[in-house]
């Protein structure tokens, strides 16, 4: 008689074959949601800032707080077209270093040729960055969070390229409750930005939540990164 063959299929009962299934799955779902994002947003590129003329004096408030000083290292991550970038170059000044990553390579166009030189610029993903280690004196997230499949990959990865007392600005140049107007929505006790839900998350990755600031005209939670952050993953 011969042998039975030997299956090549994982055993489902093999916990190392189900959490393999497991990461397959959320790495696909990851993808899927990246891929959205970048659709929606390269077909905006060219006219997003035309809709959102009156930002500038919201984006320079908010950098303001980061407290920059010359020679400085940040990011702004999620840049979009740029917006903040000369802004965050003002606040270094030429010994500063400053980087704007984007997963849109639309968006990353319009940022070059509206702002050359200001930055280098970087197609990746904000929860995978190319960046070194303890490398950045502030991180800006303008406009990103509600963006991002897994927030707290992202933000556990901004802890990683962070130094130690590094500041996280999460910014955006118009309130929860007035965005949700805007898009004919309620705000819901789960919305991610609220104090009570970022505080923790926050923690959990590697960063104190210093202050949070919630009107019509602006959404900005600022927070320290703590002295040894969670490792990434």
């Amino acid at each position: 008689m011969s042998p039975t063959p030997r299956s090549t299929s994982p055993d489902p009962a093999d916990p190392a074959a189900q959490a393999a299934d497991t990461t397959d799955a959320t790495d696909a779902a990851h993808a899927a949601e990246l891929a959205r994002t970048r659709e929606f947003f390269a077909a905006r590129a060219a006219g997003w800032d035309a809709k959102f003329p009156d930002d500038g004096p919201r984006f320079a408030a908010a950098i303001a707080e980061l407290a920059l000083r010359p020679g400085d290292s940040v990011l702004d991550a999620g840049c979009g077209t740029g917006r903040a970038l000369p802004q965050l170059r003002a606040a270094v000044g030429p010994t500063g270093q400053v980087f704007g990553a984007d997963l849109t390579s639309e968006m990353l166009a319009e940022a070059g040729s509206r702002h050359p030189g200001t930055a280098v610029l970087l197609l990746a993903d904000c929860a995978r960055l190319p960046l070194a280690d303890a490398a950045f004196d502030a991180v800006l997230a303008a406009g990103l969070i509600s963006h991002l499949p897994d927030p707290a990959l992202a933000l556990r990865e901004f802890a990683r390229v962070a130094r130690p007392g590094a500041r996280l600005a999460l910014f955006y140049p118009i309130g929860r409750a007035a965005l949700a107007a805007r898009h004919g929505r309620t705000l819901t006790p789960d919305d991610l930005r609220a104090e009570q839900n970022l505080r923790p998350l926050l923690a959990a990755t590697g960063w104190h939540l210093v202050s949070c600031t919630d009107t019509d005209e602006q959404y900005l939670a600022l927070a320290e990164r703590t002295p040894a952050a969670p490792a990434h993953s």
